[in-house]
């Protein structure tokens, strides 16, 4: 199979672009209705906790109206590519190995031109290989685990070569399926390794529809965050210090879970498989705030919370 990427079409960019302003001016509206359907399942009583450390990685300074939909206070937010690392005593494992030596040849230059420009890492974005370097301790890993496949979340693993993958079943499916990957810069970095399918068959879990014990002794749950991507999960780690929820993209920034706002059109409807599932999956989101803590993967002061301090 090639890594050859299906390119938007032109109608699809030109509602993009176009979609920016109503959504500056007249944001989407939070549906109170399904605030009001969504039950909240609990949670389980985990026996035991993990530690989950977010690898460091260089920040990048944004527009606020640019991730997060008729948001203009503050005026702008800093952005970037995170890794996390999980240490349960049966693995050790990393959740969204993000970026790979040499990046720009290696995986932008697969991405459409449309949204290069747009998702190219900041001057200093460490490897995922470097970065792991960095954390005390053994550097060996079991397995990755991307909450979805993006390149953004799965290209470091080009430098992690025979390490297994767990992927939910879904988003495996729609990666191989077809002779064009509807994303770039995934195919290579998941060729040529062992592969292990997962599927959500756990029961509810907070606000989430489905999830899968990853352990079975409910401190790493998978969860259900669809919209973004078909297969996009969340991973919902019981730590000493509570609840926390690496949430992928289902959100790009906290501002968007706080105030149920979508991304902004332009990347937004060009990466959200489903816009209004992804939408409905922020709903989730809000209402799961208060008993987990949500880090979206490219909130750079969340997951600053979770790096370790390291000499650099």
């Amino acid at each position: 199979m090639s890594d050859r990427a299906r390119t938007p079409s032109v109608v699809e960019c030109c509602t993009a672009a176009v979609g920016i302003v109503p959504g500056l001016i007249r944001p989407r509206r939070p549906d109170q209705r399904l605030l009001r359907s969504i039950a909240d399942a609990g949670l389980p009583a985990p026996q035991g906790a993990v530690t989950v450390t977010a690898l460091r990685q260089a920040p990048r300074s944004v527009p606020t109206f640019g991730v997060v939909e008729g948001r203009f206070t503050p005026w702008r937010i800093t952005n970037s590519l995170t890794s996390f690392v999980v240490e349960h005593p049966a693995a050790r494992f990393i959740v969204d190995p993000s970026i790979c030596v040499d990046v720009e040849q290696r995986t932008i230059a697969q991405l459409p031109a449309v949204l290069r420009m747009a998702v190219r890492p900041p001057t200093g974005a460490l490897a995922t290989v470097d970065a792991l370097r960095e954390l005390p301790g053994p550097p060996a890993l079991d397995f990755a685990l991307p909450t979805h496949a993006h390149w953004d979340h799965v290209c470091g693993l080009l430098d992690l070569r025979d390490l297994p993958v767990y992927l939910h079943r879904p988003e495996r499916e729609w990666i191989s399926a077809g002779p064009v990957a509807p994303t770039g810069g995934v195919r290579d970095a998941l060729r040529d390794r062992p592969i292990v399918d997962y599927e959500l068959d756990g029961p509810p879990v907070l606000t989430f529809t489905r999830s899968h014990d990853l352990f079975g002794d409910s401190t790493v749950l998978l969860v259900d965050l669809a919209g973004h991507t078909p297969g996009s999960v969340g991973v919902l780690t019981h730590t000493e210090r509570g609840w926390v929820l690496l949430a992928g993209d289902a959100a790009w920034h906290t501002l968007q879970v706080d105030e149920i706002r979508q991304k902004t059109s332009y990347p937004g409807s060009l990466l959200d498989e489903d816009r209004d599932r992804a939408f409905e999956t922020l709903h989730r989101l809000h209402l799961a705030r208060h008993l987990a803590r949500i880090v979206p993967t490219h909130d750079h002061q969340a997951t600053r919370q979770l790096q370790v301090t390291v000499p650099v």
